[in-house]
């Protein structure tokens, strides 16, 4: 089962729609893939829950359910855990693009796992950098439909 590193964007898509294709990717993949997170990553979400509020327009108990309900599918991981090496690698390859992801892609490399993110700014920064374990929806997508044929 191929690990995958979701980012904070993918988190937000979801709980924003869970009836799109990232909902159907997070809660329809179960056996292609394990989907993983970082612990910041609920801080994250509690930093940003009133402008998540707003902009699904769900009530606050639908809104909590959709992100529980979500979270059934999720893995995470400590960050304390990561090996610092993994660390200093993920600054090297974000130096440039963005260092608010060196979490999520030092969890990636730890887990040597693929990161999933809809930031066009880091998917692009790492393809640039011939970083090829990432992933964008679409190829998520894809992805699923490769593996599901095995």
């Amino acid at each position: 089962m191929r690990k995958i590193i979701v980012d904070t964007n993918i988190i937000f898509s979801c709980l924003l729609n869970s009836h799109g294709s990232i909902g159907d990717l997070i809660f329809n993949s179960d056996n292609q893939f394990e989907f993983y997170s970082n612990q910041y990553m609920h801080y994250e979400i509690r930093k940003h829950w009133k402008k998540l509020l707003k902009i699904s327009r769900l009530s606050e108990t639908e809104l909590q359910t959709a992100f529980d309900k979500m979270l059934t599918k999720l893995i995470f991981i400590n960050e304390e855990l990561i090996p610092q090496k993994e660390w200093e690698k993920a600054e090297t390859l974000l130096t440039g693009i963005d260092l608010d992801d060196i979490d999520f892609l030092a969890l990636t490399q730890h887990l040597k796992g693929s990161l999933w993110t809809g930031d066009k700014v880091l998917y692009d920064g790492l393809k640039g950098k011939h970083f090829r374990n990432v992933y964008n929806t679409g190829e998520m997508i894809k992805l699923r439909e490769r593996t599901g044929r095995k």
